[in-house]
């Protein structure tokens, strides 16, 4: 992944998108490629405090924002972990300890995609859920180039080799789309 990548977190409205997570009380979620941690935090509050949130990210700063947005919060039930996603292993998280891994707006800054997805099928529990958003193609000036971006089928068929079923689409808004896969 490119450091310094476009941000989205303007162009989503978090609290819409949650509301489509199927997040019950007790889950442990992975949010691979947390970002400012503007996503994370509603996830958690969610999770409540018996659930467990484990942001991760290859940038430091980001996982720092995230600190301290958990902090502000009063939030005790998120960690935040330096990972290179495209490393299978490098998460530190178990095999099979996920009900949720969320990849919102991080598959198109990489070239590995596929990689990514190995690493979350593997923490992901039998049965547990990757949450896919990303930027659709031909969405004007905002977010970035076309060239980076996945249509919705070929973004499908890379879940689908890597064993994941499609289970729904839901809109995540007028720049983004939002797909849920089960493992």
């Amino acid at each position: 992944m490119e450091p310094g990548s476009v941000s989205s977190e303007g162009f989503l409205n978090p609290g819409a998108v949650v509301g489509e997570f199927g997040i019950t009380p007790g889950m442990r979620i992975a949010d691979f490629g947390c970002g400012a941690g503007h996503i994370g935090i509603l996830v958690a509050q969610q999770v409540g405090k018996d659930g467990f949130v484990t942001a991760l990210d290859i940038m430091e700063d980001k996982l720092e924002s995230m600190k301290a947005r958990a902090k502000a919060a009063g939030l005790e039930n998120i960690e935040t972990k330096r990972a290179n996603l495209e490393v299978l292993g490098n998460t530190g998280l178990g095999d099979g300890t996920q009900d949720l891994v969320l990849l919102i707006n991080i598959l198109f800054q990489s070239n590995k995609k596929s990689d990514i997805l190995k690493e979350a099928k593997r923490v992901l529990k039998d049965g547990g859920q990757a949450i896919l958003v990303d930027w659709k193609k031909g969405g004007g000036g905002f977010g970035p180039p076309d060239g980076l971006r996945t249509d919705v089928s070929p973004m499908q068929a890379l879940f689908t080799a890597e064993g994941f079923t499609l289970v729904r689409q839901f809109n995540a808004g007028q720049f983004h789309y939002g797909l849920v896969f089960q493992k």
